[in-house]
């Protein structure tokens, strides 16, 4: 009989950038550590690179959000891809 392979849950999308940068320290933090699995460091390094990534978009609405001006007041930017303001 072949074991099947567990299917992971797909990864919460963090709340806030705020949220994701912690996560981020957090797993870096482990992985540094020396003290994980080899499947705990694949694991935590592929959540590492979508905060990462999450981080990245937020970084990138929000400087364009600045940089949008429209008489004098801030518009906001809505980023099709982070699907928020």
């Amino acid at each position: 009989m072949t074991a099947t392979p567990r299917k992971q849950p797909p990864a919460q999308q963090p709340q806030s950038y705020e949220q994701a940068a912690a996560e981020l320290e957090q797993l870096v933090q482990q992985l540094e550590s020396g003290q994980m699995s080899l499947d705990d460091t694949l694991k935590a390094y592929s959540r590492g690179s979508q905060l990462l990534a999450y981080c990245r978009e937020r970084l990138q609405a929000v400087e364009q959000q600045v940089q949008v001006l429209e008489a004098g007041e801030l518009q906001p930017y809505v980023n099709e891809r982070v699907g928020e303001p």
